[in-house]
This record gives structure tokens, C-alpha cells and sequence, in this order.
């Protein structure tokens, strides 16, 4: 095996640009941290149920009526998709900054994907619960699809190192694929719905622009158009787009529970 120092770098992953990451990452720390202690002094109780039906005869027979589970207070739940932003920001700017960096050499960032697996995840399913889809069963399934399509993510760098002789997006198609299923669902709902506040096609249509530039991001660094072709600079748009994105997206859907 080669020495680390001896394999390709990201392009553009220099000691001036890692040194300017770090500062972005301890940066969106604390405006990703503010903005959750923001959500939770002004949040009300406004949550939604989540909701079961368990077949009551052999298969065909219709379920039961859905019955509450358990109830999910908005206001916090975007509190927590704020800080799981923050920690990933904290632990890449801080005790984890060398793996990060290590990492980013290696055309890698393990701790995006994990992040991204959990806090997109939980966004998705709040973008759900606005439009109706609110049975554990479809919960999960939605839960289950998303994080699928950001591990596809993980594995298009795993499977595209630096000095690569070509380049594979299988992986990248793959996760579009299944990152889709969440979305058509939620859209079934709101197209089919007479009862759907107008306000949430509004942060379903915003949503999803957000929601899959970070796919385009990645697609633009893979096929290395224009500035995408240096790793570090989307690196860069990563970041940027968890401070726009992510400050949209949850602001949306905050908005959305007071007016809920």
C-alpha cells in the first residue's frame, strides 16, 4: 500500500483553502446553533401525529381506522435538524478537523454523508407530514429511501478517488433514483389534495429546488464543469448550501407550523 502521502490529492485541496474551510465550518457552527436556539424559544405547540393501521383479517381485508402513535412537535424537530447541521460543522472545524482534511485529500467526506443521512432525512419527513403522509408505515418507507439515495452519495466518492483513469456515476444515478420515490409520493399527495393549505405547495416546491441542489452540486464536481472541476471548490458549495439551504428549508417549514 502507498504511503497517504504519496496517493493523489483532491484537486485544490491545498493548506490555504483547508485553512479557509475550517473557517467556514466554525462559522456555520454558530449561526446553524443560533438559529436552533432561535426555533426553540419561539416555538409553540403546534405537532403533528403520527398515525397506524394494523389489518384486522386475512390479506385484503381493509385496516382499521388509523390510530395516534406518538406526536411530533414541529418547532423542535426543526430545532434538531438545526443542531445536527451545527455538531457536523463543530466536529469537521475542531477534534475530527484532521480526519476531515484527511479525508478531503482522499476526494472523501464521510462526516457530510453521515450528517446528511439523518438531518435530510428527518427534513424530508416533516416535508411529508405537510402534506399528509403521516402512517409509520409510510414514514418509514420514506425514511428509508432517503437515506439510501445520500449513502449512494458516500459511495460516488468512495468509487471516484483522485487520480482516477475514469469516472463512474452509477452510484449518483442510483441515489436519484431512489431519492425520487419520497418526492413523488409527497407530490401524488399534494396534487390529489383539495385541502391543502397554499402556503405548503409553496415550501413543497422550494423544498425540493433545495433539497436536490445539493444532488446537482455533486454532479456538477463529478462531471467537473467549470469550477466543480477543483474538489475543494464544491467542497465549498457543500457548505455554502448547508447555511442557504438548510436555513431556508427549516425557516419554511417553522413558518409553516405557526401558521399551522
Amino acid at each position: 500500500m502507498r504511503p497517504i502521502d504519496s496517493m493523489p490529492t483532491g484537486t485544490g485541496v491545498t493548506e490555504q483553502r483547508l485553512a479557509g474551510l475550517r473557517r467556514w465550518n466554525l462559522a456555520l457552527t454558530l449561526l446553524h446553533l443560533a438559529q436552533a436556539v432561535a426555533v426553540v424559544l419561539l416555538a409553540g405547540d403546534f405537532a403533528i401525529t403520527v398515525t397506524f393501521s394494523i389489518p384486522e383479517g386475512p390479506p385484503g381485508t381493509a385496516a382499521a381506522a388509523p390510530e395516534a402513535l406518538f406526536d411530533v412537535p414541529i418547532g423542535w424537530a426543526v430545532a434538531v435538524f438545526l443542531l445536527l447541521a451545527a455538531l457536523d460543522h463543530l466536529l469537521t472545524g475542531t477534534v475530527s478537523r484532521r480526519t476531515y482534511e484527511r479525508d478531503l485529500r482522499r476526494g472523501i467526506n464521510r462526516f457530510r454523508w453521515v450528517e446528511y443521512s439523518v438531518s435530510a432525512t428527518l427534513m424530508v419527513i416533516l416535508i411529508g407530514f405537510y402534506s399528509g403522509i403521516t402512517s409509520i408505515n409510510a414514514v418509514i418507507a420514506v425514511a428509508g429511501a432517503n437515506v439510501g439515495m445520500i449513502l449512494f452519495g458516500w459511495l460516488q466518492e468512495l468509487m471516484n478517488p483522485p487520480g482516477r483513469r475514469a469516472t463512474t456515476m452509477l452510484p449518483f444515478w442510483f441515489g436519484t433514483l431512489v431519492g425520487l420515490a419520497p418526492w413523488i409520493s409527497i407530490a401524488f399527495n399534494i396534487v390529489g389534495s383539495e385541502t391543502v393549505p397554499g402556503f405548503v405547495y409553496g415550501i413543497v416546491v422550494a423544498q425540493a429546488v433545495f433539497f436536490f441542489s445539493f444532488g446537482l452540486n455533486q454532479w456538477l464536481q463529478y462531471r467537473q464543469i467549470g469550477r466543480w472541476a477543483d474538489y475543494a471548490y464544491g467542497e465549498k458549495v457543500y457548505l455554502v448550501l448547508s447555511l442557504v439551504a438548510k436555513s431556508v428549508l427549516a425557516w419554511q417549514i417553522f413558518a409553516g407550523s405557526l401558521a399551522g
